[in-house]
């Protein structure tokens, strides 16, 4: 009975150090029993909180409340024992319930985070289904062209077969395709620069074309004639099937022509020592007979029978008329000059009525009504030009006063506008100014030798006369460098007759300057070849002043063709400073050129009247050689800033020296609104685009395909996103069901 509650508290010993103050009573209870009484009575004096736990208990237990103090002692171990007990269920309660706790905040983080994730896993798969859908549009899209390109290239294919001959059908054999006898013919290109054409004026003057792949649908534009034909019998308009050098061997054999009736006129200026207003009116009447001819040929095919009589009958009555280009209007040879423009005119308005009249009978929907407006066009303008010459020649006599007035009124009729109805090829068109320059300057010097000629058939040239033929030369060479093909030095975009009509016109007039410039040069050299090698004891004012003269006009009117074209100025300022600088100096330096030598030819100082004619044909060639130096700044300021790389991609903003070279035909408005298409894709993503269509075929892309615009703020998402949609030409976006979202 006295061990069993000894052991109990040992128990209680062992739990956590956190009960020792519940604890505490009994080993209090086992120190006062091991040593003296008044512990014990002490420890009894505490004993009334416990009367009424140790009554309930005894209750709960059907124990017998004995007298005494092993009684005591007993009831005193019970409670302890009791106590003990009950701290440690309530320990273990709290721990238990604070995992609980611990467990169950847990348990909701990963509740929520579980959500979290399921939402944007949610989020991420219709992000992917609407990119899946796009990239399915995508390439179903890719597919089409790809099957365009296919056909297109196919046809071409079997186009350059058609036009090369023997083939195993007999379809490269013109006989077969009427031959000479079939009938005009546009050049590859011109049909699309009418359609081109047309699609602009359209957007302008109403709603825009439907877009199904192309850039007119079969409703939209008709290929063919009124009547269901392709604008003749036997053509097919959609794609031609004869190509076109630029110059053809006809074509320069008429430049020969042309080049040999300029020439005599400068013969009159040299005989004149100048020149006058009938070597002027039949210079320029040469000039316009060349400027039709070479209108047409850069439109039309020239290779039929009509074609080749008419360039045949206007060789020959060029070839009379210069005959007859040294005499002054009022004489016989002046009237035969009129007959000569009267002649041609007709000549032309016979040819453009064949083109009318084999197209008269087009859609008005067809990009044909071009060719058959610029027929009616030249039409009304070559038979107001034949009425004038007509009244010249049999209303006023070759005495009258009037003649003059009717060279002018008939010289200002023959001028046309560019790019009036139908464009031509500019290519062709530079090409032939350009062969028409350089043949002049060669007739230039093939008369300088053939004046040089009888003074060496009996006696060996000296040293010095190698050398004066060479400095002639030269002198003539570097004026053909400075004089560059357009179709190479700039870009077409910026070329004067491409930017508008105004400064088409004056480009024009720039030509006909250079020639005449250049002709009068040729009369003076002429005459100073002959002042030399006959011994001349000094420089006469004749030659002397038609080479200084004709030198002048020639670098002015090079200077202002150039100047006629738009320039780009380069983005950063460093840049932009020294393309000022560039051109700047250029400017200069021509205008200084310009001054000195016209100063040459009018100054009467002992040093000019004293100059020999090799000294004159020195300082002629320094002066040119210096300018061209110049005139190659420019290029040397590119090389040095830009390197390997392209100039035009560092300028962009249009500067011209000229108010005439603002643009005569605004931009559509894919190009004028859409400035910042494509950039908000990734460069790799853009190029792409910018070359998957053009590796396949030289179309213009944002004409065919129309651009991709920015944006904001994709419906339910609650952020700003940018979406890329397909623009049509009229700036309208395409419908829902064409959109393709790109989330980037």
């Amino acid at each position: 009975m006295n061990e069993q509650p000894q052991a109990q508290p040992e128990v209680g010993v062992d739990n956590d150090s956190g009960n020792n103050d519940i604890l505490s009573p009994t080993s209090t209870f086992e120190s006062a029993n091991g040593g003296t009484a008044t512990t014990s009575e002490s420890q009894s004096t505490s004993d009334p909180p416990f009367v009424d736990a140790i009554a309930e208990f005894n209750d709960d237990n059907d124990v017998v409340v004995d007298t005494g103090t092993s009684t005591n002692i007993d009831t005193k171990n019970t409670v302890a024992a009791i106590f003990t007990n009950t701290n440690t269920n309530v320990a273990n309660d709290i721990r238990t319930t604070t995992t609980l706790q611990r467990q169950t905040t847990k348990l909701t983080r990963l509740k929520e985070k579980l959500s979290k994730t399921k939402n944007s896993l949610a989020q991420e798969k219709n992000v992917k289904a609407k990119l899946y859908k796009g990239l399915v549009k995508l390439a179903a899209e890719l597919k089409d062209a790809r099957e365009e390109c296919t056909t297109m290239k196919e046809a071409i294919k079997k186009n350059q077969e058609e036009m090369g001959m023997g083939g195993a059908n007999g379809n490269g054999k013109t006989w077969y395709e009427g031959g000479m006898w079939r009938g005009p013919e546009l050049l590859p290109g011109i049909q699309a620069s009418a359609r081109e054409r047309m699609i602009r004026m359209r957007q302008m003057a109403g709603p825009a074309p439907n877009l199904n792949g192309n850039t007119f649908s079969e409703d939209d534009v008709d290929d063919s004639g009124g009547d269901g034909s392709q604008g003749g019998e036997g053509n097919n308009w959609a794609i031609p099937r004869r190509g076109k050098s630029a110059v053809s061997l006809s074509d320069l054999f008429f430049d020969l022509v042309i080049v040999t009736a300029f020439t005599r006129v400068g013969v009159a200026i040299q005989d004149r020592g100048g020149i006058e207003p009938s070597s002027f009116a039949y210079f320029i009447i040469f000039w316009l007979i060349w400027g039709k001819e070479a209108s047409f040929s850069t439109r039309f095919d020239t290779t039929d029978l009509s074609c080749q009589v008419e360039t045949l009958l206007t060789c020959f009555a060029v070839l009379f008329g210069s005959l007859s280009s040294t005499a002054p209007f009022d004489s016989d040879k002046g009237t035969s000059v009129m007959v000569l423009a009267a002649f041609v005119a007709m000549l032309h308005f016979l040819l453009h009525w064949r083109v009318w009249f084999w197209f008269k009978d087009v859609n008005p929907s067809s990009e044909m009504i071009a060719v058959k407006n610029y027929a009616v066009y030249i039409m009304v303008l070559t038979s107001v030009e034949v009425i004038t010459w007509m009244i010249g020649i049999f209303v006023f006599s070759e005495t009258s006063r009037f003649r003059g007035l009717v060279f002018l009124v008939a010289i200002l009729v023959s001028f046309r506008l560019p790019r009036t109805f139908l464009p031509n090829d500019f290519h062709a068109a530079c090409s032939k100014r350009g062969v028409l320059f350089i043949l002049l300057l060669g007739f230039i010097l093939q008369s300088i030798v053939m004046i040089a000629s009888p003074f060496f058939d009996y006696q060996l040239p000296s040293s010095e006369q190698y050398f004066f033929l060479a400095l002639v030369c030269f002198l003539l060479f570097c004026i053909k460098l400075l004089y560059v093909d357009d179709s190479f030095s700039v870009d077409p975009s910026d070329h004067a007759l491409l930017v508008s009509r105004t400064a088409g016109f004056f480009f024009h007039l720039g030509q006909l300057i250079l020639l005449l410039s250049t002709t009068v040069l040729g009369a003076g050299l002429n005459l100073l070849t002959h002042s030399y090698l006959s011994a001349t004891a000094s420089l006469q004012d004749k030659s002397k002043f038609l080479v200084c003269s004709g030198f002048a006009g020639v670098i002015f009117s090079i200077g202002f063709i150039k100047s006629m074209h738009l320039r780009r100025v380069p983005l950063n300022h460093g840049h932009r400073q020294l393309f000022y600088a560039a051109y700047g100096t250029q400017i200069l330096v021509l205008l200084g050129v310009v001054y000195t030598t016209l100063r040459m030819s009018v100054a009467k100082t002992v040093t000019t009247i004293m100059m020999s004619e090799l000294q004159m044909l020195g300082v002629l060639c320094g002066l040119v050689l210096f300018l061209l130096l110049i005139s190659w700044l420019d290029e040397a300021v590119e090389l040095n800033i830009y390197g390997g790389g392209d100039a035009r991609e560092f300028r962009v903003h249009p500067f011209g020296l000229w108010t005439c070279l603002k643009p005569g035909m605004p931009q559509p408005p894919l190009f004028s609104s859409d400035t910042s298409r494509l950039s908000h894709l990734s460069p790799m993503l853009k190029d792409s685009n910018a070359n998957l269509f053009d590796s396949q075929i030289n179309i213009n892309i944002p004409n065919v395909y129309g651009s991709i615009r920015q944006v904001s703020g994709i419906s339910g998402s609650g952020e700003d996103s940018e979406r890329a949609s397909l623009v049509k030409f009229n700036d309208e976006k395409a419908d829902d069901g064409d959109r393709i979202d790109l989330v980037v």
